[in-house]
């Protein structure tokens, strides 16, 4: 075994590498069908415990090169997306007006009412009782589906300057 080999070595260290004799866009395919089944699960299962840990034995990853890929595919890590998902659900349950700031947390699948309240004013731009408030105001009288793609959270920390935008 040559240690320069960087499929030999990366084949040992059990992550997805090139695999010898096959084209190496076959093996982006593999890796991109791999990583779009982690981002799925996370639509799914978004309020369940979950942790890139997890994600990764779902696709027999390491943590580390599953979140490498993946922010290489998708522009974020998987953490962020999976928070962003969670976000977008809490401003739809925020907009219903029936649960508490809370009680939204938990259903969502936070477990720290800080780390969502710090998360959702980094990617809405107002923390998530101001936006409750708001939120109620400005999206009444339009449709649910229409709401939701109007008030959608901006990822990466791009967060509006002001109450959501409606056309």
């Amino acid at each position: 075994m040559e240690a320069h080999d960087d499929r030999i070595e990366t084949a040992h260290r059990g992550t997805i590498g090139p695999v010898p004799g096959k084209p190496v866009t076959d093996q982006r395919l593999r890796d991109l069908a791999l990583l779009r089944r982690v981002r799925d699960r996370i639509d799914r299962e978004y309020a369940q415990p979950l942790d890139v840990e997890a994600l990764a034995r779902g696709v027999n990853m390491s943590a580390g090169h599953l979140s490498r890929r993946f922010r290489l595919a998708y522009g974020e890590s998987p953490y962020s997306y999976l928070m962003t998902r969670r976000i977008e659900r809490a401003m739809t349950l925020l907009r219903r007006g029936d649960l508490t700031v809370t009680e939204v947390c938990f259903e969502v699948g936070c477990s720290s009412l800080g780390t969502f309240s710090t998360r959702f004013t980094e990617l809405v731009g107002v923390p998530p009782s101001v936006y409750r408030k708001q939120a109620a105001e400005e999206t009444n009288g339009i449709p649910s589906c229409v709401a939701k793609n109007v008030t959608r959270p901006i990822r990466n920390r791009e967060a509006r300057t002001g109450p959501p935008v409606i056309p």
